[in-house]
């Protein structure tokens, strides 16, 4: 087992977030949900804006979630699997590589997207959610393998902050192309979108190649080799939820977790969406903003890592992160002007890449450290993650289309994010006692 805390090894982990957040910030955060709107729109603002998809109806932003959820749904489904042959094997590397590669590929794909093959088009959005969350399974899993406990909340922020820097930097050169489609000879805005996928799609595999050359392959298990590799990962699953019932303190967490998640991850991903039908703001303005949520979330990051090491702990930093977010989806409820999106935007940025490194270290923290099981308790981290936004995408689409009012799917994340922070609180009551443990709460 190589040394861990190795500074060229970290930084190599980290360029992963680098070159696959492109496809978080620009497929579904900013150009690719504006451009979906726009194409499967009726223009007419007094209307629903309805898709027929496989025979079926749906409201077009149903059916971006419906999609989603699907995608969430296949890797909830494949990743025991996949964790179990990449620990049997020692091949988590050459997992990750599969799945970037289908992610970037199919990112490749949607330049051809027009409303004529909208059902193609759908298949890859579906494809390369599937790549970006698939790989990710495998990226977690070396967290505890290249850092050391009292390392890994820092570790965990650098890779969102490479991430939200990476993708910023694709995201102002798309911005010139989607902003000035003439100077570089394109038809306008539409296909400057569809190039933006192409760029996303070559950046993402481009340079995905540095962690693919610096971190280590892993170890094959011999004894998990003899087992069965498709039924093997859910066994893998089902024994970590065992370990989990003498491990309360981390049990807890995970059902924390389980909830909040159904809303972190859901409004991040209908943000555009919803300052598109909502509040009919332009491409422009949308893209606008969600940039500017991606650079204010890298000082919220650094910020959240910084008050949990020094002063708080992870758990009373993640308890208040969680109440800005109830507030954030109760005003999101009202929103009714451009500014208070904007003054949403900005809070949601501030506390978006926190929550989310915190929640990843919080985790690695109380795994066993020198388990060679990281990648089937990270696969079980995944799972959790995985179902929670299959519910909280699937409930925000089917609340819409019932209701009519996409606002009233907000009130289904608020109720989430409450259920979290009552098991965040719970927290305190099976605190772990252990010396090694005491710097994470």
């Amino acid at each position: 087992m190589e040394p861990k805390n190795d500074k060229k090894v970290i930084r190599s982990w980290a360029f992963f977030d680098w070159a696959n957040s492109a496809y978080n910030l620009v497929i579904t955060s900013t150009i690719f949900p504006a451009y979906y709107t726009i194409i499967t729109s009726d223009k007419d603002n007094n209307t629903i804006d309805y898709v027929t998809f496989m025979g079926k109806k749906f409201v077009n932003s149903a059916l971006y979630n419906y999609a989603l959820a699907f995608a969430f749904l296949v890797i909830a489904l494949l990743s025991p699997i996949l964790s179990s042959i990449a620990d049997s094997r020692g091949n988590k590397k050459l997992f990750m590589q599969i799945f970037t590669y289908i992610g970037s590929l199919a990112c490749c794909g949607l330049y051809f997207f027009e409303i004529e093959n909208l059902q193609l088009s759908i298949v890859l959005f579906v494809l390369a959610a599937i790549g970006f969350w698939g790989s990710l399974v495998f990226y977690n899993a070396y967290l505890p393998e290249i850092a050391t406990p009292d390392m890994q909340d820092s570790v965990s922020a650098k890779g969102y902050a490479y991430g939200y820097v990476g993708s910023i930097i694709l995201q102002l050169i798309c911005f010139v192309f989607v902003f000035f489609p003439s100077t570089f000879g394109l038809s306008g805005e539409g296909q400057a979108s569809r190039l933006s996928f192409l760029m996303v799609g070559i950046w993402w595999a481009l340079f995905a190649q540095i962690p693919f050359r610096k971190l280590p392959a892993g170890t094959a298990d011999l004894q998990k080799a003899r087992a069965s590799w498709l039924t093997g990962g859910f066994k893998e699953l089902r024994k970590v939820w065992a370990q989990l019932k003498h491990m309360p303190y981390l049990k807890r967490f995970l059902t924390a977790f389980f909830f909040y998640s159904m809303g972190v991850q859901t409004v991040m991903l209908v943000a555009t969406i919803f300052g598109e039908k909502q509040l009919h703001l332009p491409t422009s303005k949308l893209i606008a903003t969600i940039l500017l949520l991606q650079i204010v979330a890298i000082p919220g990051a650094m910020l959240m890592s910084f008050l949990s090491r020094r002063y708080f702990g992870n758990v009373k930093v993640l308890i208040g992160v969680v109440i800005i977010w109830i507030g954030c989806c109760a005003g999101a409820y009202f929103v009714t002007t451009e500014m208070q999106f904007y003054y949403l935007a900005a809070t949601v940025g501030l506390i978006m890449g926190g929550i989310q490194s915190l929640s990843r270290s919080t985790y690695s923290k109380f795994l066993p450290q020198e388990s060679p099981d990281h990648t089937s308790f990270f696969s079980f981290y995944d799972v959790t993650e995985k179902v929670a936004l299959v519910i909280g995408m699937f409930s925000f689409g089917y609340i819409e289309e019932f209701t009519g009012s996409m606002q009233n799917s907000l009130i289904a994340l608020a109720a989430f994010f409450v259920i979290g922070l009552v098991f965040l609180l719970l927290l305190r009551k099976v605190e772990p006692k252990t010396e090694n443990q005491t710097f994470a709460v």
